[in-house]
């Protein structure tokens, strides 16, 4: 069995219940869940949009690899009405589901690099990873989750939903 780390948002559409239906669709198709945070409401990174998100952080044992999961993540997407991939420009979204970590692994294909390669930068997805996982170690970083959502300059810029 893995543990695997994923990171959720959603700012359009019925987000609260588009994050309940996320966590529930992984949950059959992935594995068991671990840990849960909290919603978070969050302002957009990388783009301009009137539409803040939720952003939640999920861990997951599971059986699967990468691969797998990230077959399924896309396939989750698309059920759930995302029509598009954000490919170097970023847009509002009805769901996201990133793979953070999958146990210590690191990968670098061009379908998928692990762990996320913009994770450590981002307080939408290290603040509510660090409350699942404050402890766990960057696998290239090698600093604690906690550690690096403290490092960030802007880590309070997010606020429990």
């Amino acid at each position: 069995m893995a543990v695997v780390y994923f990171s959720l948002g959603a700012n359009i559409g019925d987000k609260r219940n588009n994050m309940i239906t996320a966590v529930a669709l992984l949950s059959e198709r992935v594995g068991s869940i671990l840990a849960l945070s909290d919603l978070y409401e969050t302002t957009p990174w990388g783009f301009v949009s009137e539409n803040n998100f939720l952003n939640a952080a999920l861990m997951m044992e599971t059986t699967l690899s990468p691969y797998e999961i990230l077959a399924l993540t896309q396939e989750i997407e698309r059920d759930m009405g995302r029509s598009q991939k954000s490919e170097g420009e970023y847009h509002d979204r009805v769901i996201d589901i990133d793979i953070l970590m999958y146990d210590d692994w690191v990968i670098d294909t061009p379908l998928l690099t692990l762990p996320h390669p913009l994770m450590h930068q981002r307080s939408f997805v290290l603040g509510p990873l660090s409350e699942i996982a404050h402890t766990c170690i960057h696998p290239v970083l090698n600093r604690s989750i906690g550690e690096l959502y403290l490092a960030l300059p802007t880590n309070n810029s997010q606020a429990n939903s």
